[in-house]
């Protein structure tokens, strides 16, 4: 332990105590003796003992200031503290240089992890006077959905999504799009961790590399009305005004147009409730499909010639049972969430009394963040229905 302390003392120190100590004859020299000691120190040509220590104090100089930069650029780009330190090193302590190669490295790990599954995320929802879009950003946990930097990417991704041109897109409705439409339009970043001009899909790269997860624009949806018509959302589970996990949006049209707005809107927002809480798989018992029909009636036919009824006493059943399916999968044949001693449709006649003029639902949506992420996702379709 002796021998490991005084290694840790400057050469100078060492001499001084080693010399002091022997050239005296015994252990307690007196002070003459170490006096002459010091004076034979200092005639050899060696440095004073204390420039030592002064080297120690400049040592600890830079390495207050290699932390203070350390620090500087963890909070420019939130990396991982041995990745900065990292950067810094091999750019010989120069910021800006290290920053530059973060994120290349930032990038370089982003494509690594891009086919790990993201079944996480945010919606993002943005609106102005004509149209309404929704994107799902995703990424692999509930914590990155929750940093604030994700969550301002969504966000600036749903605004630059009402700027997208539908040519093909005649009449309002529901316009899907995908990455390939989306990922390769500007965006203009105004955040400390991620700024300027860049496309959508180098932003979430960029962000992806900050994560340290698969980060990924999933799909998106524009919804466009017309000038007699009002888009009304619901968003669930929101952490901030604009984000969610689950978003219903609902367009109600009035026949002769109406100054009612407020009345359309506040049964606009509780028809989009309602669809988040019920999640409706068509909007009318016309518009379920043929298909969907005869898979139904072949289980339900099965189901009653289980009880060994008559043929009659099962197309009778059948029959029933079809009925109660469609009111538990066509919008206006279901039961509103909030009052159900009425239906959908009946809430929508009672509207087209208080305003004045026939209201009819044109369209609805309703999208869940990672919902079929775990099946192919070339089949993950939303729930959503135009008349």
């Amino acid at each position: 332990m002796a021998f490991a302390r005084a290694s840790r003392r400057p050469l100078g120190v060492f001499y001084y105590s080693a010399s002091g100590r022997f050239s005296s004859g015994n252990e307690y020299s007196s002070v003459a003796s170490k006096l002459e000691s010091l004076s034979q120190y200092k005639s050899s040509g060696f440095a004073k003992p204390c420039s030592g220590f002064g080297k120690f104090l400049r040592g600890f100089g830079s390495m207050s200031e290699q932390m203070s930069l350390i620090k500087e650029l963890r909070e420019r780009t939130s990396a991982p503290i041995k990745d900065v330190k990292a950067s810094l090193v091999e750019c010989n302590w120069d910021i800006e240089a290290a920053q530059k190669d973060l994120r290349k490295r930032g990038k370089a790990l982003a494509s690594k992890k891009a086919s790990r599954t993201a079944a996480e995320g945010m919606l993002a929802v943005a609106q102005n006077e004509g149209k309404l879009a929704v994107i799902e950003l995703n990424c692999e946990t509930d914590f990155v959905a929750r940093n604030e930097i994700f969550q301002y990417l969504a966000l600036a991704m749903a605004k630059h999504a009402l700027l997208i041109e539908n040519s093909s897109q005649q009449a309002p409705g529901i316009f899907p799009f995908g990455p390939e439409l989306f990922e390769e339009l500007k965006l203009n970043l105004d955040h400390p961790k991620v700024n300027g001009e860049t496309t959508v899909s180098n932003a979430v790269t960029e962000v992806a590399a900050i994560m340290g997860e698969n980060v990924k624009f999933r799909r998106g949806f524009l919804l466009s009305k017309s000038p007699t018509s009002v888009l009304s959302a619901y968003l669930h589970s929101t952490p901030q005004p604009g984000l969610c996990r689950i978003a219903g949006i609902v367009s109600l049209e009035v026949e002769n147009g109406t100054t009612q707005i407020e009345a359309l809107q506040r049964v606009g927002s509780d028809l989009a409730m309602h669809v988040v809480a019920l999640n409706p798989l068509f909007l009318s018992k016309d518009l379920v499909s043929s298909e969907a029909i005869a898979n139904e009636r072949e289980i339900l036919k099965s189901q009653a010639e289980s009880t060994a009824k008559s043929q009659m006493v099962v197309e009778k059943m059948v029959e029933g049972r079809l009925r109660k399916y469609f009111e538990e999968v066509a919008l206006m044949e279901q039961k509103f969430i909030v009052d159900d001693a009425i239906s959908i449709k009946t809430l929508v006649d009672n509207l087209s009394k208080e305003v004045g003029s026939p209201v009819k639902v044109t369209s609805f949506l309703r999208v869940e963040v990672g919902e079929g992420v775990e099946r192919l996702e070339a089949s993950d379709e939303p729930v959503s229905q135009i008349a």
